[in-house]
């Protein structure tokens, strides 16, 4: 759909991409004038939605400047343009002070964030528009993912399916340690049973908009801690250059104890004892690899709640073979990773656990 040109500003109320995370954040707000399923998909990071047009007005748009004409489409655009605009200011922006100062953009920084600055700036805000909008930032992400990894020293924390990375890369950021946490940026645990309840995947932009964000805020003088990823969290990508490096990184082993390790994931994966039938499911995606008796099997177990015996199976028949084939192929520190002792399971635990990592590894 074309942008639709309400006003033009004057040059000096733009600034032009690439921009760096500092001057992004030196902006009181960021403002994204698209659709509300636009700001879904992605956007700048921190940024505000503030629709001049919503989805379905989009589409109103969008359909009268092809099936019409550009002035049929303006003409009804400009209307529902100038009330959003108007109710943004009323309901989300009026104790904003005189020396507030936000950066708007949209797709392309054309009509829908001119349109949107204009105003603020005859109100007397000083409102600046992004050049070139999302889609100049997109690129600059895409661009910059292939750079930002080389600029810092990853630490990769490894070790067993119940060892307790997840929980330990918490209290490494806990213990004010730079984390990657590439599985909470993506909402999943990274296996086939990795799906967090009531909570969607985020799209592959966001997504790497999001590790972007991270590493752009990283100090390059210090280690950042990140678990032994598979080039794929779920659904979602990890950006090459960064598994790239990832997998030429200094590893750290977790050892845990097979107790704690099943302690661990129960208490991780609660939600499947209050939904058997799910877990039931996501086990049938296994039938390939252990054929249908190891299948009906833990199906057997699940049915008889047996879940100390259902999970041990789980470890020794298929996630521990497969992390261990998966780590030593692709992680080159792997055989010689330094070992963690895991004494114990609780968040106290790994908070230890954690500092002793800062204190003697950075």
């Amino acid at each position: 759909m074309t942008e639709l040109p309400f006003h033009r500003e004057r040059a000096g109320s733009q600034v032009a991409p690439p921009l760096a995370l500092a001057e992004l954040r030196a902006f009181d707000d960021v403002l994204d004038a698209r659709s509300p399923s636009e700001f879904a998909e992605d956007h700048l990071p921190g940024a505000l939605n503030t629709p001049v047009l919503d989805d379905a007005e989009r589409a109103l748009v969008g359909t009268l400047y092809k099936q019409q004409s550009s002035f049929e489409a303006k003409r009804v655009g400009a209307p529902l343009v100038a009330r959003n605009i108007a109710r943004a200011i009323e309901e989300r922006f009026a104790d904003r002070p005189r020396d507030w100062r936000p950066l708007v953009y949209c797709w392309r920084g054309g009509g829908r964030s001119g349109s949107l600055a204009h105003v603020l700036r005859q109100v007397g805000w000083d409102a600046v528009r992004l050049d070139g909008g999302y889609k100049a930032f997109r690129r600059q992400v895409v661009t910059e993912l292939e750079t930002l990894p080389a600029r810092h020293r990853l630490h990769v924390i490894c070790g067993a399916t119940g060892s307790g990375k997840s929980r330990l890369l918490e209290a490494l950021a806990q213990a004010e340690a730079q984390v990657l946490d590439l599985e909470a940026l993506a909402a999943h645990r990274g296996s086939v049973l990795g799906e967090l309840p009531g909570a969607p995947q985020p799209s592959q932009k966001s997504f790497e908009t999001a590790i972007w964000t991270a590493l752009s805020g990283f100090d390059p003088g210090r280690p950042v801690y990140v678990e032994s990823e598979s080039r794929k969290v779920g659904n979602l990508r990890v950006p090459g250059e960064l598994i790239d490096r990832m997998r030429d990184a200094r590893c750290f082993r977790l050892e845990a104890a097979e107790a704690g390790r099943m302690a661990l994931l129960l208490e991780d994966y609660a939600h499947f004892t209050a939904n058997p039938g799910a877990l039931a499911e996501k086990l049938e995606c296994l039938r390939p690899l252990h054929g249908a008796g190891r299948i009906e099997r833990w199906k057997e177990h699940l049915d008889r709640g047996e879940w100390e015996p259902l999970v041990r199976d789980l470890l020794e028949s298929h996630y521990d073979p497969a992390y261990r084939r998966s780590l030593e192929r692709n992680y080159r520190d792997a055989p010689s990773a330094t070992p963690v002792a895991v004494h114990g399971v609780d968040r106290a635990a790994f908070l230890r656990i954690a500092r002793t990592l800062v204190r003697e590894h950075g």
